[in-house]
């Protein structure tokens, strides 16, 4: 189109087109008065173009009689005029449109369109994604082998020593169902921004307390300000990536929230040992202030609605209404509570997958309290030496990552070419969890039955790398799968779903796990957690079966190929 053309259309009249109103399902158009100087300064493709794009309703203008009364020179523009509205039907301007009359690229083709950011640009995101749930996973353990100081400080007993931790995860499985829909509403960053200080200041209030109560009140919010990272960071990773790339950087990333079990301990055995629990706080303040450094220096927004509203912005249009307090609290009760809940209770895949990525996880949180009771009491391990035990799960954690980069190469990039672009089913994320499923309940039968003074101290430790090495397969492969399943704004909410059910049954595993182990002895505490991971193994199988029945069904967007 001419570049003159467009010249010709002025502020006001873009006010003036916007007061007209288009309707394709009656002949009889609305009679509004149109100024004739500012419908002949245009031709109808522009009227069109122009309307659709500022967001306003459709023109009631008769193509056809305006035509009558314009210059016989426009029957080119009236085919250009019909062509699009027959073939558009739901009105929407293309991006194609867009770039004719806003002068911007498509969304598909921009550079702001995270899909389309250099690869260095994509890995800080997730650099800065990984860091704040590194920080959030560390936070949990790091005051396990705190334990005695904690009895000794505040006169309480073994159980009562472990609230400070249970709380803490309870608190992590809260953030996310805030977290998560707020990032829908604002954006990513601004949460990862603001998450990260003031999550700081009660870990800082934590370090200071000399009171127990206080302690588990700062402990319970700082998770709570922490947690939302662990949610949208799974967003982060389905706006940067495409589905066909997105297996290496969740992999790497999902890694992170798991060595922070495994190191923590053994960070905290040392600080505490050494210097006091109170050190272990200070230790993470020196995390936190990481990873605000890292979301202030290289972060940058990825919620692609937030993005679209700033190239609209760019053109002087108004995107949306300004909500109401009432109206954004109302959002919030039905998107962040009730929304994951609903998906955990009616979506077969976020209910099964929950179930159980969160008995792995909450069997992960039992060595908390199982390793020190076993390796002090049955091998006579120091603090120090007992921390170390639990690098085994960071090992496990190594190996687990390999599998599923190894998955991902040969198993899952083979179905790009003989499916069409994009469009790979979900299913096919699941290899590693059904290669990893055999993991759990082995270890766990070992850990029981060689965790004894006349075998090696070797023996439970390596069943301890099994656990973790199979225990991350299913959790990476089954969030993949989530992530691919669900479309949109869903993904957030499912993955808060998840965090829901893990953390929620995380932290409440420890509290019971030394009366657990007390009373039925090691042998049998640790057969019955491998009992519930052999019944749970069949839910990848199921899956890669019956998935795509399943996602036909839901109730929410799913990838329908």
């Amino acid at each position: 189109m001419p570049a003159s053309r467009h010249a010709a259309v002025s502020a006001d009249s873009v006010l003036d087109i916007n007061q007209l109103y288009v309707s394709r399902t009656s002949r009889e158009p609305e009679k509004k008065e149109v100024p004739r100087n500012i419908l002949f300064q245009l031709t109808l493709r522009q009227h069109i173009l122009l309307v659709q794009h500022v967001g306003v309703g459709r023109m009631t203008l008769d193509i056809e009689n305006d035509l009558q009364r314009r210059p016989e020179t426009m029957d080119e523009d009236k085919e250009k005029a019909i062509e699009p509205l027959a073939e558009n039907s739901d009105g929407v301007l293309s991006d194609a449109e867009v770039k004719e009359v806003a002068g911007l690229p498509p969304w598909d083709t921009d550079d702001e369109n995270p899909y389309n950011w250099p690869a260095g640009k994509k890995a800080w995101q997730i650099g800065m994604a990984a860091s704040s749930a590194f920080l959030a996973s560390l936070s949990i353990s790091i005051m396990t082998p705190s334990v005695g100081q904690l009895m000794r400080e505040f006169d309480i007993n073994s159980t009562q020593a472990i609230l400070p931790l249970s709380l803490y995860v309870f608190a992590l499985a809260l953030g996310p169902v805030v977290g998560g829909p707020l990032s829908e509403t604002i954006g990513r960053y601004p949460v990862f921004l603001l998450a990260t200080p003031i999550g700081a200041l009660f870990v800082l209030g934590s370090a200071l307390t000399h009171s127990f109560v206080g302690l588990c009140i700062l402990r319970f919010l700082a998770g709570f300000c922490f947690g939302p990272g662990l949610a949208i960071s799974a967003g982060v990773l389905n706006e940067t990536y495409k589905p066909e790339k997105r297996g290496l950087p969740s992999t790497l990333f999902i890694l992170t929230p798991f060595l922070g079990p495994g190191l923590a301990p053994a960070i905290g055995a040392f600080v505490s040992n050494r210097m006091g629990w109170r050190w272990t706080q200070y230790t993470i303040l020196f995390f936190a202030a990481w990873t605000l450094g890292i979301t202030i220096v290289v972060g940058r927004e990825t919620f692609h609605p937030v993005l679209k509203a700033r190239r609209l912005k760019k053109l002087g249009q108004t995107v949306t209404e300004k909500k109401e307090f009432g109206q954004i609290a109302r959002h919030f009760l039905t998107i962040a509570v009730l929304r994951p809940v609903h998906m955990l209770f009616t979506e077969p895949i976020v209910g099964l997958v929950c179930l159980y990525a969160a008995c792995e996880f909450a069997t992960l949180f039992t060595f908390f309290a199982a390793v020190p009771y076993v390796f002090q009491g049955v091998y006579h391990f120091s603090i120090e030496q007992t921390g170390l035990v639990f690098l085994s799960i960071v090992t496990g954690c190594l190996l687990g990552t390999v599998t599923v980069v190894l998955c991902d190469i040969f198993l899952y990039r083979r179905q790009l070419h003989l499916h069409p672009p994009h469009m790979v089913p979900p299913e096919y994320r699941l290899y590693p969890a059904m290669i990893g499923s055999i993991g759990p309940p082995i270890a766990l039968f070992w850990f029981a039955w060689t965790a004894r003074a006349d075998i090696s101290w070797a023996s439970p430790t390596f069943s301890m790398v099994a656990f973790a090495w199979g225990n991350l397969c299913i959790f990476i492969s089954t969030m993949q799968y989530m992530v691919d399943t669900y479309h949109g704004s869903t993904v957030a909410s499912a993955a808060s779903a998840n965090s829901l059910a893990r953390y929620g049954l995380a932290g409440a595993f420890p509290l019971f796990t030394l009366q657990m182990y007390t009373k039925l002895g090691i042998n049998w505490a640790s057969s019955l957690l491998g009992f519930i991971a052999l019944a749970l193994m069949p839910v990848p199988w199921v899956f890669f079966k019956y998935g795509k029945r399943i996602r036909a069904r839901s109730q929410y967007e799913t990838a329908s190929y």
